[in-house]
């Protein structure tokens, strides 16, 4: 018996996850005729939090379709920015994105992020408990039924991730208001009441101060203020319309 045989594209944002001999525009796939779209897409290397509406023969389908012989599918890509339901808009990062959780808790965005790494079921099973959107670049992560929401992280650059999250989800931006060590929130803070967590240099030389209601961590503009405000007022300049 011949196998159903569907015509299917992807968008060209998907392009970077879909099966090589996929990113040509419509292409002939045989199936089992018993699979859901949802599961022949992911087949092909595109986790389902990438994907936004499935069309078959022009049509909107949900991912449970199961295509018949002849179908022609189009796979788009998530609308941007991307809304999730829910609030407020929070995320949990896997173990190999340090640095875009640094930056997104420098933008006072809410990013939570183990330094260990946990194991795939761990950080499914939180981003559903906390509600937050899973940010990968494991894709095996991704397709994991119990995430709650989320996005893959295309690139390996932090200044490119941060702008992809950035320009995806648009959140709320509120710099220098969160902790880059423990993702807690910050607050003023007395020179003398903090006085003992600094070195003789520190406290000759600045007298603005700030400190994690969570772990403690003191902050002022050191050293390497000028590179972080970089950062934040690149983030701002594009991105400011989404600030709190």
């Amino acid at each position: 018996m011949n196998r159903p045989e569907i015509h299917i594209s992807f968008a060209s944002e998907l392009h970077p996850l879909a099966a090589p001999e996929r990113r040509r525009g419509r292409t002939v796939l045989a199936t089992d005729g018993t699979s859901t779209l949802g599961h022949v897409v992911e087949s092909l290397g595109v986790p389902l939090t990438e994907v936004g509406r499935l069309l078959v023969d022009g049509r909107e389908v949900p991912v449970s379709h199961v295509p018949a012989h002849g179908e022609r599918v189009e796979v788009r890509a998530v609308d941007r920015p991307q809304r999730v339901p829910g609030a407020p808009l929070r995320f949990l990062l896997d173990v190999h994105l340090g640095t875009l959780a640094r930056r997104l808790r420098l933008l006072g965005v809410d990013a939570a992020y183990e330094s260990e790494d946990i194991g795939d079921p761990e950080l499914a099973a939180r981003s559903a408990a906390q509600r937050r959107v899973l940010l990968s670049r494991d894709r095996g992560l991704l397709r994991r039924r119990e995430i709650w929401a989320g996005g893959y992280v295309y690139s390996d650059r932090p200044d490119e991730q941060l702008r992809d999250v950035l320009g995806r989800f648009a959140p709320p931006l509120a710099p220098w208001t969160r902790c880059t060590a423990c993702n807690g929130t910050l607050a003023e803070a007395d020179k003398d009441a903090v006085q003992d967590q600094l070195e003789h240099g520190t406290r000759r030389t600045y007298d603005v101060f700030a400190r994690c209601t969570r772990c403690g961590r003191v902050y002022w503009r050191g050293a390497h203020h000028a590179q972080l405000e970089a950062i934040v007022d690149r983030a701002m300049s594009e991105f400011g319309g989404a600030a709190v």
